[in-house]
């Protein structure tokens, strides 16, 4: 098993970090979005708790595809080349 240089290692942490909190921003606005208008309109109380819950659940699942989606395509993205618009050693 080969060892991840510090360069890696800190690469996926801070993408780590980004999908965590990317992944909450989109959860809270898909929350706002859904059970936002409980504070606006004057619902019934089973359709209020129903807005919230649907909100929290419709949420964390898209808390859940961002964070996958994040770093599924971090993942699968080649290394850069250590020299940018070199195509060939002669060159």
């Amino acid at each position: 098993m080969e060892r991840r240089t510090q360069t890696e290692r800190d690469a996926i942490t801070v993408e780590i970090g980004y999908a965590l909190v990317s992944g909450v921003l989109v959860a809270g606005l898909t929350f706002l979005g859904i059970a936002g208008p409980t504070t606006v309109f004057a619902l019934p109380h089973a359709a209020e708790r129903g807005l919230v819950v649907g909100g929290a659940v419709v949420g964390a699942v898209a808390f859940v595809l961002r964070v996958v989606h994040v770093l599924w395509r971090f993942a699968r993205t080649p290394d850069q080349p250590s020299q940018p618009g070199r195509t060939s050693p002669d060159s």
